[in-house]
């Protein structure tokens, strides 16, 4: 498998590795997958759902960002390893794919799942908020 890359190919973001440290909306490994994000409304008020997330979370640095793609970095409290966290909106099908791995070592204790499972769970009740579901 190629290192994997930062952003969108072709619609994708990269694929995770197959040490247990990843978590993706597009992966083809099973016990990695999660869900998709529907928009809310359109691209404009879903991105800004999402900035106003990240910027609620401690030691998340928005790296890069442009209009259907935000780079986050995630520092680890203790021993400072970062985490990127990619967030893909797709227009087409109006859902955002996001991707959260590991930078270094095998196994992340289940890390970023959770960080992905609790970012889903406020962009969902934002969402709630935002626009009659």
């Amino acid at each position: 498998m190629s290192k994997p890359y930062i952003g969108v190919k072709n619609g994708r973001l990269s694929e995770c590795p197959t040490s247990p440290n990843c978590v993706s909306t597009q992966t083809d490994q099973e016990e990695k997958r999660m869900d998709a994000l529907v928009f809310t409304k359109d691209l404009e008020t879903t991105k800004s759902l999402i900035e106003e997330i990240l910027s609620e979370r401690q030691r998340t640095t928005i790296e890069t960002e442009n209009e259907n793609y935000i780079h986050a970095v995630v520092e680890s409290k203790w021993i400072k390893f970062k985490d990127d966290v990619e967030f893909y909106f797709d227009q087409k099908d109006e859902v955002v794919h996001f991707r959260s791995a590991s930078r270094v070592g095998y196994s992340d204790f289940g890390v970023n799942k959770k960080r992905m499972e609790a970012i889903s769970q406020h962009y969902d009740s934002m969402r709630r908020e935002t626009h009659d579901v």
